[in-house]
């Protein structure tokens, strides 16, 4: 079992930067594969990062150059980075965890976290 709970989230300006942090209960976090996803109000979920458990990343075409996923084994934490912000970015980011990645993807996803709200005013 892991359980993952976000913390960081919260309001900023367009073109400012937030840090989001997951962290993993669990002794095999290491051997799961990571990622981030979001949801706006009237969206359905999407997927935004991915960082597997050799350090492989992915991320959507629209984060590119803006956000970093990075993991901490150590401390079973995983970050989303989020610099130049954009109010397209508002939205209840969610932590997630799986074994599998398809095309960049956790598949499926066998965790999520609570979520926590990134609202970008302009």
């Amino acid at each position: 079992q892991v359980q993952l709970v976000e913390s960081g989230g919260g309001l900023v300006q367009a073109g400012g930067s937030l840090r989001l942090s997951c962290a993993a209960s669990g002794r095999t976090f290491s051997r799961y594969g990571m990622g981030w996803f979001r949801q706006a109000p009237g969206k359905e979920r999407e997927f935004v990062a991915t960082l597997s458990w050799s350090g492989s990343i992915y991320y959507t075409d629209s984060v590119k150059g803006r956000f970093t996923i990075s993991r901490d084994n150590a401390k079973n934490t995983v970050y989303l980075q989020m610099n130049s912000l954009k109010t397209e970015d508002t939205a209840v980011y969610f932590c997630a965890a799986g074994r599998t990645i398809v095309s960049g993807r956790l598949v499926p996803v066998d965790y999520w976290g609570q979520g926590t709200q990134v609202t970008v005013s302009s």
